[in-house]
């Protein structure tokens, strides 16, 4: 079996991701630019959605670069 077949791929459209990252669409936009944010996958002509998996790792990679930076 395709292992792609065997995971569900949940897709969030930007009000839900500013819901779950609190960030503003510029901020988002910006982070996008610079390769700080995960980029979203088109899913119609003007339309487009993010990877919730993907935006689920960018949060627990700034949780531990936060407790890196709490750590002496």
């Amino acid at each position: 079996m395709d292992q792609r077949a065997a995971r569900t791929v949940k897709l969030l459209r930007m009000p839900e991701v500013r819901a779950k990252t609190g960030k503003s669409p510029s901020s988002i936009y910006s982070d996008i630019g610079s390769g700080r944010f995960p980029k979203p996958v088109k899913i119609g002509q003007r339309t487009s959605a993010w990877i919730e998996s993907e935006l689920d790792n960018w949060i627990e990679e700034r949780a531990l670069l936060r407790d890196r930076r709490a750590c002496p």
